[in-house]
């Protein structure tokens, strides 16, 4: 799982107290655990704070209101995102006004996604001889 630097955990400690209402919104239903899918808030990641994290389906999830419209922050989400992108980890960004129009529309969907990248992930199991086990160091004759 990525982890953040010390200052970024302090930071994202101070952020966890100073949600914006469409997180707080967001966070009281994530924190429910939809569809079995565990999610933390305000998570630390390299120099970044993640809004909202899936580690098992290793998903960002970003509230975004109108301050994001800029181009210096759309420069820095862009920066963000290719970063978590090179540690394995996708990122959806939810505007702030879906979040207070259609909460549960929006978690549906994160549920979506997440099961959606799980079913991408599952690995098949090694393959394993039909007589058993390989033999012991020196049994092998």
């Amino acid at each position: 799982m990525i982890r953040g630097q010390r200052d970024t955990v302090k930071i994202a400690r101070k952020l966890r107290a100073e949600m914006t209402p469409p997180e707080i919104a967001l966070w009281q239903a994530l924190r429910k655990r939809p569809g079995d899918h565990k999610f933390r808030r305000q998570h630390p990641a390299g120099i970044y704070v993640l809004d909202f994290f899936c580690a098992k389906a290793q998903l960002a999830i970003e509230v975004d209101g109108r301050g994001h419209d800029a181009p210096a922050v759309i420069a820095n989400d862009q920066a963000r995102s290719r970063f978590l992108r090179e540690n394995g980890i996708a990122t959806t960004r939810i505007p702030a006004k879906l979040v207070l129009e259609d909460i549960e529309a929006v978690v549906r969907r994160l549920v979506q996604i997440c099961d959606e990248r799980l079913e991408g992930m599952t690995c098949s199991p090694l393959p394993h001889p039909a007589d058993g086990p390989p033999p012991l160091a020196g049994e092998d004759l």
